[in-house]
């Protein structure tokens, strides 16, 4: 599969090949040593010229990303050039109940919504502190908060579900 991907502000050309659950990459044309495993639901383990890196991706509302490192986020936005005949333009909407997971290791160090409440795309949800870096986990829709399993002080792993927005 190859993607055309800007990451802030930069577009590149990404070619990726799955293998026997083993993803193999080559930016610009040229192939990277690198190696990729989905170790969660969005969440990627890579190594990338021997050094590992755990990488989140999150949806974000109006049909782009932010991809997530240890101590980093991205904004991001993917264009599959075989989507572009039948694309509509215009933004992403997600429907049904969305998961919202930790994107790295840390701790909740902030709630800013209750079971129950009613929150737009975009909004935040909480705040995970992660090697001294504080990031707002926001919601990727309109919807209530049905679910919030997520708690103050909580220490979380990347992956863990903190919240269901429905």
């Amino acid at each position: 599969m190859k993607y055309e991907v800007t990451l802030s502000g930069k577009t590149r050309v990404v070619e990726l090949l799955c293998r026997d659950e083993v993803w193999k990459i080559s930016l610009d044309g040229k192939e990277l040593d690198a190696s990729v495993v989905e170790v969660a639901p969005n969440t990627f383990s890579v190594l990338l010229n021997g050094e590992s890196h755990q990488i989140r991706i999150a949806p974000r509302p109006g049909g782009t990303l932010t991809v997530y490192t240890a101590t980093t986020e991205y904004p991001t936005e993917v264009i599959d050039p075989r989507l572009w005949r039948g694309r509509r333009h215009g933004s992403l909407e997600l429907e049904g109940r969305q998961q919202i997971t930790a994107p790295m290791p840390g701790k909740i160090v902030k709630l800013l919504v209750a079971q129950g409440d009613a929150v737009e795309a975009g909004e935040g949800l909480m705040v995970v502190e992660a090697m001294k870096m504080q990031n707002e986990i926001r919601s990727p829709k309109n919807g209530k908060v049905e679910k919030l399993l997520a708690r103050e002080g909580q220490a979380v792993n990347a992956g863990d579900i903190l919240a269901w927005v429905e």
